[in-house]
C-alpha cells in the first residue's frame, strides 16, 4: 500500500516521533511505502507546490534519526483547510476535490494526518468524500477528550516549569510581581500544571474568570509575611470577569491568534501594589520548540505503530488515542466531540488550592 503522511496546525514536540513510529512498523511489518506530504494539505492542493522538503517517498533511514527532533519534517501549515482554502489572491475556495484528484493521482490508498481538532475535522470531511484517513491526535493544549493526554504537553509543561524556576529567583532577587504568560487558548492544562510543578502563588486560568482583588490580597498577604515577591501563570486565553480573550488578529483560513492576557492583568494589579515592580514575560513558541520529554517521546512513537496497524487492518475514519494505559482507536466523531477543558472543581485546582495559590474568583 502507498501511504500519505502529514502534519498540520501548529508543531509541537513528538511530531517527528509519530512520523517515525508510523513510518518504521509501516514498512518493517506491513510492506507500506510512505509519501511524506508537505506543509499539511498544501502539498495535495497543489503537486507542484514546493517548501525545501518537498513531497517526498520516505525510507526507514529517512525517519531513523528524527525521533529527538523538535518540528515537523514534513512541515506544517494553520492555512491549508481544502474547505477553506485561500489561494494568492485571496479569494476563499473548496479545493476538496482537487485534493481526492492529486489523492489518487499519486497513487495513495490512505492517509495519516497527525493534528489537533481542526485537522480532525478536516479529516473527517475527507473521509465523507471518500479518502481512506487514519488520525493521530496534536495539540499542545491537551485539549482534547477522546484521548487521556496528546504528545507535546508533557514538554511544554517542561520547559514553562523551568521558566517559573529562573523567573522565581529573579522576581525575589528584586522583590518583583512577575507574571509568566503561557500558551491555552481555551484550555488551561498548561497553565495549571506548570503553575503547581512552579510553585506559582496565582494561576489565571481560561475556564475560571478572575477579579483583581483577589489576586492583589494574595500578594499582599505574601508581603504581610515577609515575602515581597510573588510568580504569577497567566494563560493566553484567561480573561477577567466580564472580560474577553484579548485577539492580537484574525488569520485568513485559520484561528485568530491571542496575546495580551498577561499585560491586562499586569495593567491592573498596578493600581494597586504601590511601587512594587509588575513585570511579565511572554514564552510563546519557546513551549512548540525543542527535543520532546521521555514522555512525549514514547507516546508519539506509541501512536504513530497504531495508526501504521490501523491502516493495514482497513480501519478508516478512526483516530488513535491513550486510554491509560492502552493506546486505542476511536471514530472521527467521536474524536470531535465536546472538548476537553480545565474543571475548575477538579483535584489538581483544589490541590493547588490548599497550598494557598489564588485564581481570582474567591
Amino acid at each position: 500500500m502507498k501511504i500519505g503522511i502529514m502534519t498540520g496546525g501548529g508543531d509541537c514536540p513528538g511530531l517527528n516521533a509519530v512520523i517515525r513510529g508510523a513510518v518504521k512498523v509501516g514498512i518493517r511489518r506491513h510492506g507500506f511505502e510512505f509519501l511524506g506530504i508537505e506543509d499539511a494539505f498544501n502539498g495535495l492542493i497543489d503537486l507542484d507546490y514546493r517548501s525545501p522538503m518537498g513531497n517526498r517517498w520516505l525510507a526507514a533511514k529517512d525517519v531513523q534519526p528524527i525521533l529527538p527532533r523538535g518540528g515537523t519534517i514534513l512541515g506544517t501549515s494553520n492555512k491549508s483547510d481544502p474547505f477553506r482554502f485561500v489561494g494568492k489572491d485571496g479569494v476563499e475556495r473548496d479545493v476538496s476535490a482537487q485534493v481526492m484528484e492529486n489523492y489518487e493521482k499519486m497513487g495513495l490508498e490512505a492517509l495519516i494526518s497527525i493534528g489537533g481538532d481542526g485537522s480532525m475535522g478536516i479529516a473527517k470531511r475527507m473521509q465523507d468524500l471518500g479518502m481512506n484517513v487514519v488520525g493521530v491526535p496534536k495539540t499542545i493544549d491537551n485539549d482534547l477528550a477522546a484521548t487521556d493526554y496528546t504528545f507535546g504537553f508533557d514538554t511544554a509543561v517542561g520547559v514553562a516549569t523551568d521558566a517559573l524556576d529562573r523567573i522565581r529567583d529573579t522576581a525575589a532577587s528584586h522583590d518583583r510581581v512577575i507574571l509568566v504568560e503561557v500558551m491555552g487558548r481555551d484550555a488551561g492544562f498548561i497553565a495549571l500544571h506548570a503553575g503547581v510543578a512552579g510553585g506559582a502563588h496565582a494561576i489565571l486560568l481560561p475556564e475560571i474568570p478572575y477579579r483583581i482583588e483577589p489576586i492583589v490580597a494574595r500578594i499582599n498577604d505574601r508581603r504581610d509575611r515577609g515575602m515581597p515577591f510573588s510568580v504569577i501563570v497567566v494563560a493566553e486565553g484567561a480573561k477577567p470577569v466580564g472580560g474577553e480573550s484579548s485577539i492580537l488578529e484574525h488569520v485568513p483560513g485559520g484561528m485568530a491568534r491571542l496575546a495580551g492576557a498577561a499585560q491586562i492583568c499586569a495593567a491592573g494589579l498596578e493600581p494597586h501594589l504601590g511601587d512594587t515592580e509588575v513585570r511579565m514575560t511572554v514564552l510563546g513558541h519557546v513551549q512548540r520548540g525543542g527535543s520532546p520529554s521521555n514522555f512525549d517521546r514514547v507516546l508519539a512513537t506509541r501512536f504513530g505503530h497504531h495508526a501504521a496497524d490501523l491502516v493495514a487492518e482497513k480501519r478508516f475514519g478512526r483516530m488513535v488515542a491513550l486510554r491509560t494505559p492502552d493506546i486505542v482507536s476511536v471514530t472521527l466523531e467521536e474524536a470531535l466531540g465536546a472538548p476537553k477543558r480545565v474543571d475548575p472543581a477538579g483535584q489538581l485546582v483544589e490541590t493547588a488550592r490548599a497550598l494557598g495559590v489564588a485564581f481570582g474568583d474567591e
